[in-house]
């Protein structure tokens, strides 16, 4: 799709460029993680050892303390999908490793879910065999293209995304995803609850280009190139998180949470009595500040 620059109410056709090489593609994406991708970076080119032999691109964590790891594809490199799979399954081989980066990279002890690691693929383009693989996987993949033009302007775009629990093929990896789902997470809250939840969730994925994550033991997230909304269930209330503490809230729902979040400073808690008709504004909004 082309892209246009307005100056004086006139139109002008944006080149399309390329990076030098993987390496300047790499250190864009690892400078500006949190804008682009909601996730923070943890380290650069982390060698998996003598016996393993490789060098994983970027280790980061995301809104959802989820591990990610993400690979890039400059020109031909065909084999960046087994590559990125291989890197994920030594990933949850080695937590401690992990652990031990993000903690000298955040400064404090943070606890890890481990329950949906992602795996971030970015190239200029994939081929219909990439996206046919992914789909017949169990594993979180997915796969983002970019475009880079003159000026200085990057395009980014999903396109494709791997759905856990829904896979017709194999596991590749040793990750066990299977034991959270929807109804892991509205088991824990009360049927009039749970009702409440459904009618947010149907508005919710009416959002374009929305993502359903449930795979977490702690929450049910939805993003879209970032996190925008996290719900947690409690016996008699749902924590929902939202990314900012202001908005056009009038019954000043959504309280600041800066200094407990990271990725997440809003929270609001919805119990039976919540309108739901507001609360989905609410969440407009955030997910409007990810577009």
């Amino acid at each position: 799709m082309p892209i246009f620059k307005t100056e004086n109410n006139k139109t002008r056709q944006l080149k399309s460029s390329n990076f030098k090489n993987e390496k300047e593609l790499q250190n864009l994406f690892e400078q500006n993680l949190e804008d682009i991708f909601g996730v923070k970076f943890i380290a650069s080119e982390v060698s998996t050892g003598e016996k393993h032999g490789g060098r994983i691109d970027t280790l980061g964590i995301d809104e959802n303390n989820s591990p990610i790891i993400i690979e890039y594809k400059w020109g031909e490199k065909d084999n960046v999908i087994n590559q990125g799979l291989f890197y994920l399954d030594w990933l949850v081989d080695h937590k401690g490793d992990f652990q031990i980066l993000t903690e000298k990279k955040l400064g404090k002890k943070i606890k890890i879910d481990w329950g949906q690691p992602r795996l971030i693929l970015v190239a200029s383009s994939f081929n219909k065999y990439d996206k046919y693989a992914i789909n017949q996987m169990a594993e979180n993949v997915e796969l983002w293209n970019y475009t880079f033009y003159e000026d200085g302007i990057l395009d980014i775009e999903m396109e494709a995304s791997s759905r856990i629990g829904e896979k017709r093929g194999r596991q590749i990896t040793n990750i066990d995803y299977s034991q959270y789902d929807i109804n892991f997470h509205l088991n824990k809250t009360s049927k009039e609850l749970q009702q409440k939840f459904q009618e947010l969730r149907e508005k919710i994925l009416e959002l374009p280009n929305t993502l359903e994550r449930a795979e977490q033991k702690s929450s049910i997230s939805y993003r879209t190139t970032k996190c925008f909304a996290n719900f947690t269930f409690r016996r008699n209330s749902i924590d929902l998180l939202l990314r900012q503490p202001k908005y056009n809230d009038p019954k000043n729902l959504v309280r600041d949470v800066t200094s407990f979040e990271w990725g997440y400073r809003g929270l609001v808690k919805i119990d039976t009595k919540s309108d739901s008709n507001y609360i989905i504004n609410l969440i407009k909004q955030s997910y409007e500040e990810t577009l």
